[in-house]
This record gives C-alpha cells, sequence and structure tokens, in this order.
C-alpha cells in the first residue's frame, strides 16, 4: 500500500480530491481547522494510517483520536479550538 498511497487520493473536507501533496507539510506549528479536517480526512480516507499521521505530524494518539471524534461528530467546525468547549 505504500508505494501506491503516493498515487492514491481521497476526498478532502471540501469534496476536492486530496494527496499526499496536498497535505499540510511536516512539522507545521499552527494548526487551523482546515488543516487539521486534511489530516483526519487522509487518515479517514486510508491516504494514510493513523501511526503516519501522528509521526508525521508529531501528534499523540489522544491529541488525533481527538480530532477525529471532533470531526466524524460535528464536521470541520468542531475542531475550532475557540469553539471547542460546545462541541465536547
Amino acid at each position: 500500500m505504500a508505494q501506491n498511497a503516493h498515487l492514491m487520493s481521497v476526498k478532502g473536507p471540501d469534496g476536492r480530491s486530496l494527496t499526499l501533496a496536498d497535505l499540510p507539510k511536516p512539522g507545521i506549528t499552527r494548526w487551523v481547522t482546515r488543516r487539521k479536517a486534511e489530516v483526519v480526512a487522509a487518515v479517514n480516507g486510508g491516504l494514510l494510517t493513523e501511526d503516519e499521521a501522528c509521526e508525521r505530524y508529531d501528534l499523540s494518539e489522544e491529541e488525533f483520536e481527538g480530532w477525529r471524534a471532533l470531526y466524524n461528530k460535528h464536521g470541520r467546525k468542531g475542531l475550532r479550538t475557540t469553539r471547542i468547549q460546545q462541541y465536547r
């Protein structure tokens, strides 16, 4: 699967095709809702594994699972840090 991952695309949070090249660059420190949603969509669609995403972006499993749960329940709006208490 890793060999084909560079050729794959999945549906992104905005409905457009999302590839590995479209994902945020590793080492990012400012996580806006769009970037979080792209990473969750990539994992949900099979473009990356959860472990690969956590390693690539230096995320804990708990942090990523929190993003995933909020995104799956509330969509992109659930990933807003300023609104996080409303969605928990």
